[in-house]
């Protein structure tokens, strides 16, 4: 016994070693996860320069870029252990850390150092600050620093935005404006995504509505600028860094907006401003914190500004692989590793948290991005199917079952998110522990019990009685 004891203890420290050191013994690769083609061809061409560069058993010479549909599936790869690293907004990086136990390694830091001036920016004399009600709006992205959290912060504590905190903050910004493109705020409200112009599909793969990507033509704060320059949008919630290389016709047809009321030339983001908060930073699982701050440590001290190896890729510059700000921003000149016992607060900071929590940024999740609704005939598919790609605004894909029963294992999986059932199977859904979202209704002729409350209760008395009960529809997630 004592024998075997000892062999599972040294069998189990082997395979906590080779977890930690997953491209060591094991043979497995650094893992980056990318956002689009753009970015997966550059980070192809940094794996072959490193391949290159870096003998056969450099544990580094074997990296593999893994593709994400968005930032939100990037942070769910890592946390599964099917990708390593990702570099995201300090928004997102609270929202990796409180949901997805993911851990921050290092800062992107530029000339202003590791912070970023939030700047709202418009068309020359069509607007201020406190004109904005009613107006079209740009986001970088979905609770981003500057795109949303300071923005929104800022519009509240100067009563210019209404919000009764019994609700998400997304509703209280739908109505205040007519539309929006805001990339990776969901399903939650209607307008938001409704300005965005990534394609749409049925299929999850293809599409790319609303999604903080760059297949998303309006994400990022460049996407942002995009949104408004096109004639979409009024008014665009960015970072200073997209501006700073603003082309003369560029600084004279837009301006920013102060806090004051006032508007100011696009060079006067230090001093019209509506705050300051951090940057990007690059995040990964607890377990590969060790690992990452190596494989970062490298790649800047061969590919960065003064890298020995600068000539076969420039790691912060993007324009020869076909996008902007791939895998890091391309304003970052160096990265600062953060030390292993440097806090949430250390990285962030309190008073950009404390922001966070005032809006209620705690605990949400941003997994339900793209509804997934499930059908059981290719009949219901071909209607869903144009449902998904005439749809006004909800990101929303299609996918297939052989039966309700199936339907409901894939969503009890986390695999879709929708179905149409009828009373049997919603009985069936109920028991499973799936929550009912809304009910059909079919006029006052019907005796059904309309009251969702009600009904759940009705199916627990009576079981699968209520043959005549309207279809319900089941999510996945309380609603």
């Amino acid at each position: 016994m004592e024998r075997f004891s000892s062999i599972f203890l040294y069998t189990l420290s082997v395979l906590c070693f080779t977890s930690i050191l997953p491209h060591l013994a094991s043979g497995k690769k650094f893992r980056w996860c990318t956002l689009s083609d753009a970015e997966q061809r550059k980070c192809s061409h940094l794996a072959r320069s490193l391949q290159t560069i870096l003998g056969p058993n450099d544990p580094f010479s074997r990296v593999s870029c893994v593709r994400g549909h968005d930032t939100k599936d990037c942070m769910s790869k890592i946390r599964g252990n099917k990708a390593d690293a990702v570099s995201l907004d300090a928004g997102e990086v609270y929202t990796a850390i409180q949901l997805y136990d993911l851990t921050a390694v290092a800062k992107e830091q530029h000339a202003e150092g590791s912070c970023v001036f939030a700047v709202a920016v418009t068309r020359r004399g069509t607007l201020h600050l406190h004109s904005l009600k009613g107006s079209r709006s740009c986001h970088n992205g979905a609770r981003w620093t500057t795109g949303w959290n300071i923005p929104l912060g800022f519009m509240l504590s100067k009563n210019l935005l209404y919000w009764d905190e019994e609700q998400p903050l997304s509703k209280a910004v739908s109505r205040y404006f007519t539309a929006s493109c805001v990339p990776g705020i969901g399903i939650s409200s209607p307008n938001l995504c409704e300005l965005c112009r990534g394609s749409k599909s049925y299929v999850r793969d293809k599409n790319h509505f609303c999604e903080t990507s760059s297949n998303e033509p309006f994400s990022d704060s460049e996407g942002a600028f995009r949104c408004l320059q096109s004639g979409s949008g009024d008014v665009a919630f960015i970072d200073h860094l997209a501006i700073m290389r603003a082309t003369d016709a560029e600084l004279q047809e837009y301006e920013l907006l102060c806090p004051d009321g006032s508007t100011a030339p696009l060079t006067s983001f230090k001093t019209c401003n509506l705050g300051k908060g951090p940057n990007k930073a690059i995040v990964t699982r607890g377990l590969m914190r060790r690992i990452t701050k190596r494989f970062l440590t490298l790649i800047t001290g061969l590919f960065g500004p003064n890298g020995r190896q600068r000539s076969r890729l420039s790691l912060f510059t993007s324009d020869s692989f076909g996008g902007k700000n791939l895998l890091f921003h391309d304003s970052t000149q160096k990265l600062q590793i953060i030390n292993d016992d440097v806090d949430m607060t250390g990285i962030l900071g309190l008073d950009y948290i404390a922001l966070l929590k005032g809006l209620g940024h705690e605990g949400i999740s941003l997994d339900n991005s793209v509804i997934r609704w499930c059908c059981i005939s290719s009949a219901e598919l071909r209607k869903c199917e144009d449902w998904a790609l005439n749809v006004r605004s909800d990101p929303m894909v299609c996918i297939q079952a052989t039966s309700l029963t199936g339907c409901i294992e894939m969503i009890k999986r986390n695999e879709a998110d929708a179905v149409s059932l009828d009373a049997t199977h919603a009985y069936i859904a109920g028991r499973c522990g799936l929550q009912p979202a809304a009910v059909e209704y079919w006029g006052d002729q019907s005796d059904c019990v309309m009251d969702i409350d009600e009904k759940q209760h009705n199916y627990t008395e009576r079981g699968n009685s209520g043959s005549r009960l309207a279809l319900i529809h089941i999510y996945s997630n309380t609603v």
